[in-house]
């Protein structure tokens, strides 16, 4: 069975969505370029709060999985008592307090899995089932056990990437101070 699947948007009035490319292209890995061609994007239920933000905004979130051993643990993860971290710049914060998102919600008939982070692609126009007005972000992102965690600078969370946990970073190319 497939789970829920969502598409987020600042947009609340798509009545379809027609397969595109993406607007800015990803180094892919041998066969996979594919995936910068038109496609439909969605993500699953439990990998929502990677989009709970406004479109734009940099980000990073984190999760220890099975394979996060306890040194990893111990090192970048010491007083996290949520499923998730989220960390933005500070600068962001007052935009997210304020930001109004879609969530439309998509049959999953033509959908297949990346087994990357939730993500699912359709080679489809995918018509929503509804879409939901999401205000109050930091509250939304706090009932799906995701701590926000406002920083300087996100470039001095870069050594995430080697700590076993998983990391989704988002939009780092829009961060004021860059990315690595």
């Amino acid at each position: 069975m497939k789970p829920a699947l969502f598409h987020f948007s600042e947009d609340g009035k798509i009545a379809r969505f027609t397969p595109r490319g993406v607007a800015v292209p990803t180094k892919r890995a041998p066969g996979m370029a594919w995936l910068n061609g038109p496609l439909v994007w969605a993500i699953d239920d439990w990998h929502q709060p990677l989009y709970l933000f406004p479109r734009e905004c940099p980000r990073i979130l984190a999760w220890p999985t099975d394979a996060t051993d306890g040194d990893a643990r111990a090192r970048f993860w010491p007083d996290a008592d949520r499923r998730m971290i989220a960390w933005v710049e500070a600068g962001w914060m007052a935009r997210i307090a304020r930001a109004t998102i879609h969530r439309y919600a998509l049959p999953a008939v033509t959908f297949e899995a990346l087994d990357d982070a939730g993500m699912w692609v359709s080679r489809a126009l995918a018509v929503p089932d509804r879409v939901d007005a999401l205000d109050d972000l930091p509250a939304r992102l706090a009932a799906c056990d995701v701590d926000l965690r406002p920083v300087a600078d996100l470039r001095a969370l870069a050594p995430l990437w080697g700590s076993g946990l998983h990391v989704s970073g988002l939009r780092l190319r829009n961060a004021p101070h860059g990315w690595p």
